[in-house]
């Protein structure tokens, strides 16, 4: 779907302020509250928009260290990565999974309380997923940035 400067002002704003109105919306976009509200249902309805949450602090609620893990499989079949994928999708402190290119197969962000935390998702999680053969786990220190999205300029279009 193309995107004009006027959806991706919409976007912009609602990255900014997901609880924003449709009247506030429309006025900071320049267009009337129904015009507003079809743009956003086509944007919605094409997938642009994904939803609307609340980005909760995962600190907040006990979960303050951050694990990246590297995950190599058996093999790459269709039916390898298809059991596995379905596997980690119910692992509940795998917060990102991502299939990748390179030495390794998957890329995960995982959320732990603390090191005990992250043994007990290593064990009864990670090592139990089907086809894996080799995790490697990092710490992270300290989070730098962690942005939902991409910055949106509608000046751009």
């Amino acid at each position: 779907m193309e995107h004009d400067s006027i959806d991706l002002a919409i976007l912009s704003a609602l990255q900014a302020d997901g609880r924003m109105s449709n009247a506030a919306l429309a006025e900071r976009v320049g267009l009337s509250p129904s015009a507003c509200s079809r743009r956003l249902d086509n944007l919605e309805k094409s997938g642009t928009i994904r939803g609307y949450h609340a980005r909760v602090s995962n600190r907040a609620l006990g979960y303050s260290l951050t694990v990246i893990v590297h995950i190599s499989l058996s093999g790459q079949f269709q039916k390898t990565l298809r059991e596995f994928e379905e596997a980690i999708k119910r692992c509940p402190n795998v917060l990102v999974c991502y299939l990748m290119s390179g030495e390794y197969d998957y890329v995960l962000r995982v959320a732990a309380k603390d090191l005990a935390d992250y043994e007990r998702i290593h064990r009864d999680w990670l090592s139990a997923l089907p086809h894996v053969v080799k995790i490697n786990s990092s710490f992270a220190l300290r989070e730098i940035i962690d942005r939902p999205n991409v910055g949106i300029d509608p000046a751009i279009v």
